[in-house]
C-alpha cells in the first residue's frame, strides 16, 4: 500500500473521494444570473418579486440585486443578477431555484 496523494485538480485524499470545500468554493463566484422570456412586463416584474424574496430570504447581509427588462418581438425579458456576500449563499439560492 502506498502513502502517496492522488493528485488531480484538487487535493484529495488516498483514503476516500473527499475534497477541502475550499476547492470547490473559493468566494469567486458570488453572483447568480436569471434570463428568461415573460409574455408581458408584469409577468416579469411578478417573478423578479418571487427572485428577490427568495433571495432576501438567503442573504446573510444585503444581496445586491440589478435587473433589466427589455422588449423583445414575442415578450419581455428579464435579466437579473443576484450578488450575495459568499459563495454559499449564492450556491444555495441557485439550488432552490432548480
Amino acid at each position: 500500500m502506498t502513502h502517496s496523494i492522488n493528485k488531480c485538480s484538487a487535493n484529495e485524499t488516498a483514503a476516500c473521494c473527499c475534497v477541502d470545500v475550499g476547492t470547490i468554493m473559493d468566494n469567486t463566484d458570488c453572483t447568480a444570473g436569471w434570463s428568461q422570456l415573460y409574455s408581458d412586463h408584469q409577468q416579469a416584474a411578478a417573478v423578479l418579486a418571487q427572485l428577490t424574496e427568495k433571495a432576501r430570504n438567503i442573504e446573510s447581509e444585503p444581496c445586491v440585486i440589478t435587473s433589466r427588462y427589455s422588449e423583445q418581438p414575442d415578450g419581455v425579458r428579464l435579466d437579473a443578477d443576484f450578488t450575495f456576500c459568499c459563495q454559499a449563499e449564492t450556491m444555495i439560492f441557485q439550488l432552490g431555484l432548480r
